[in-house]
């Protein structure tokens, strides 16, 4: 190594000996450009090699090291040909296994040699086997020190070992021990009064965990290091996203004020009043459009809560003050479920409304787009066709988005973009109908004002979750033929496990067969992913409209579809989908005011994991107790979406399992925007350098 060394954390992993052109771009490839990127790579695991385990205790599943001699060494045939080693430690005798091996490798296993293995302990056919470990062969008969440590175990990629990145790090501390000290970037008074370890104690730790701490414990990540790497992990996270909010309001954007004739027009024109939830999110909407700043706001609400006649409200209030509206909707059953709903209620107001997906082609296309460039379209629907290109608006004021985490950061600000003009920006309304836990609310949207609907409208029954075995399906198909001889109608939801959307096609093309076997007295109709957009929209078209009494569906009818008739839902392994999924597809049912019911027909036998979550759908109806539930079992990547940002992959905090820090951070962030604004853009480069954030920059 050198002695030159920045001033600044962007030290160049030039400064590593060894680290040439080859290397530095498969590191690259983990996000790391720097030895501080380096430093905070930080594993996913940890195995025990500081005790060596004698062969007659090996149990299986254990992760052991062995050491002892070679007592023969063979290539066998079998199903697959593998070099068999034989190793006698004086307590027994245990077989490695390797599938993969050299002429060399076998040479060098010569009897005789003494070796130690490191592995997990499986059951083979000749016993208790260790497939591929990681061995060295020792030399002389004097002991060979143990790690002194636990082994980290690192995120890799192929052709970058683990040994070589931990030997990497080896050098990464000696050069901040002796030639560039890490900077704290937490005061003091943050570091004293939340009793964290200094940090660079803390990485030690992480990467070097002393023999006494167990993986266990560190998995569980209550270790006083961890805690303080969480910390200021999630810390930065909350400055990052505070920073693009602060972005967002210096920019500009035209004052909605409306006379809100069109809104009381269309209240007037609605068979029921406003829950007072939804009255109160409507005010804040209104508050935020009259502002010269761009509104940001998160609006959550339970299934059935109201949610599109509130963004209604808000894209009325836009046209009421000269500008256009656009309605984002992530899949085209769910645009033009929108579509339909805002122009029953909007066109008698005279309010004209364009539609826009991928299926509208030719002159009606061309008709569309001109409406938008026009600004003769005040509101429009559409799908991810709306960032193409040739898509032009006349004077787009507020962009609302709908089933937000279904859409990548980049296709929403394309949207934003658009309706950039004169300096001023459009307002955004950002929908969903998963309940995020406040913590979560709180680690995620930052940079966004948020608002609850927490009220349903009078009318709605909750509905009533039954569990029941596959094996009672005949059952199930009975009690679906009595509800549709009483006038209502059915969901049939087909879901599999592998993720193939022509295996799940596949498999309710045959549901589909089965029960129109079973049922020839009523009319079947049958919905999935794989069919043209035009089939999809005539098969929701006559099931709303009372022609079809059963629907077979995959989970493409999760979100956006309403028939108030249907009372009666079977989801077909139900132990395979998530909480937030299953109580998507539960709110279909339970729109009107007959008793409705959804029956969880699952597959025995079930996983702990499996009865859990169907027990809680059966205990509950509140989308916000079951978010929180589906956050402790399954983090917080299938809430917020695949696509929503770098916070479901943080580096070691958890946003489930360290929810409770989340107040913490929060009143921290803002103590640091306050007294030490100047240490924000370090924090946040020290975690986030490599990270695409969420925002709206």
């Amino acid at each position: 190594m050198t002695d030159a060394a920045p001033a600044d954390e962007q030290l160049p992993l030039t400064l590593l000996k060894g680290v040439g052109p080859q290397l530095a771009a498969k590191l690259a490839q983990l996000g790391i450009s720097t030895i501080l990127d380096l430093l905070f790579h930080l594993p996913l695991r940890y195995q025990d090699r500081t005790r060596l385990t004698p062969i007659a205790a090996l149990r299986q599943g254990d992760d052991v090291v062995i050491e002892g001699m070679v007592a023969g060494c063979a290539v066998v045939q079998g199903r697959r040909r593998s070099l068999m080693v034989k190793v006698q430690d004086g307590s027994g005798v245990t077989t490695l296994r390797f599938f993969h091996f050299s002429a060399a490798q076998e040479r060098a296993l010569a009897v005789g040699a003494r070796i130690r293995a490191y592995g997990e302990v499986r059951w083979g056919k000749a016993g208790v086997e260790l497939y591929h470990p990681e061995y060295q062969l020792l030399q002389g008969s004097a002991p060979i020190a143990l790690e002194d440590h636990l082994t980290p175990v690192y995120p890799a990629t192929e052709g970058l070992q683990q040994t070589r990145l931990r030997k990497l790090l080896d050098q990464v501390f000696v050069y901040l021990d002796t030639q560039h000290a890490l900077p704290e970037l937490l005061p003091e008074e943050l570091r004293q009064k939340m009793h964290f370890m200094p940090l660079m104690d803390a990485l030690r730790v992480i990467h070097y965990p002393p023999p006494d701490l167990t993986p266990a414990r560190l998995q569980s990540g209550e270790h006083p290091a961890q805690r303080r790497l969480v910390f200021e992990e999630l810390l930065a996270n909350y400055l990052s996203l505070r920073r693009l909010r602060d972005q967002a309001r210096s920019q500009a954007a035209a004052p909605l004020q409306g006379d809100g004739s069109l809104r009381q027009a269309l209240l007037r024109a609605l068979p029921f009043p406003l829950t007072k939830a939804q009255r109160r999110v409507s005010e804040e909407i209104s508050r935020d459009l009259s502002a010269a700043q761009p509104m940001l706001r998160l609006v959550q609400g339970d299934v059935g809560s109201g949610k599109t006649l509130v963004a209604v409200l808000a894209a009325l209030q836009a046209v009421e003050a000269g500008y256009q509206a656009v309605l984002m909707a992530p899949t085209e059953i769910l645009a033009e479920q929108h579509f339909l709903t805002l122009d029953a209620w909007l066109s008698p107001l005279g309010v004209e409304l364009a539609f826009l997906s991928g299926r509208i082609k030719g002159k009606k296309r061309d008709a569309a787009l001109e409406a938008l460039r026009s600004g003769q379209a005040r509101l429009i629907v559409g799908t991810h066709a709306l960032f193409q290109n040739e898509v032009q608006f006349a004077r787009l004021g507020l962009v609302i988005v709908d089933e937000q985490h279904r859409f990548g950061v980049h296709q929403r600000l394309s949207l934003r973009e658009k309706g950039h003009s004169a300096g001023a920006w459009p307002h955004q309304l950002i929908m969903t109908a998963t309940p995020i836990p406040r913590t979560l609310t709180m680690s995620a949207y930052a940079d966004l004002d948020c608002s609850v609907i927490d009220e349903l409208p009078p009318g709605r029954t909750p509905v009533n979750t039954v569990l029941l075995p596959a094996e009672r399906r005949a059952a199930v198909v009975a009690r679906i033929a009595a509800a549709c001889a009483l006038g209502r109608q059915a969901y049939w939801v087909c879901t599999l496990i592998e993720e193939s959307e022509v295996l799940e096609c596949q498999a309710a093309e045959a549901t589909f067969a089965d029960l129109c076997a079973a049922l020839p007295a009523l009319k079947l109709g049958l919905i999935h992913g794989r069919m043209k957009p035009r089939e999809k929209a005539q098969v929701m078209s006559q099931f709303k409209n009372g022609e079809l009494q059963l629907l077979v569906a995959t989970t493409v009818i999760e979100v956006g579809v309403d028939v108030p008739n249907a009372s009666l839902m079977i989801i077909e392994n139900p132990e395979r989908l998530g909480l937030a999924q299953l109580h998507q597809l539960r709110g279909r049912v339970g729109r009107g005011a007959s008793e409705s019911h959804c029956v969880l027909l699952y597959q025995n036998p079930l996983s702990g994991a499996g009865k859990e979550r169907l027990s809680i759908m059966r205990e509950s109806n509140d989308g916000f107790y079951i978010a929180q539930k589906d956050l402790e079992i399954r983090g917080p990547g299938e809430i917020l979406g695949a696509r929503q940002s770098g916070l479901a992959q943080l580096r070691i905090a958890d946003l489930g399992r360290d929810s409770a820090l989340q107040p913490a951070v929060r009143q921290w962030g803002e103590w640091i925007r306050a007294e030490h604004p100047a240490l924000a853009a370090p924090l946040i480069r020290r975690w986030l350098a490599q990270t695409e954030r969420y925002g709206n920059v």
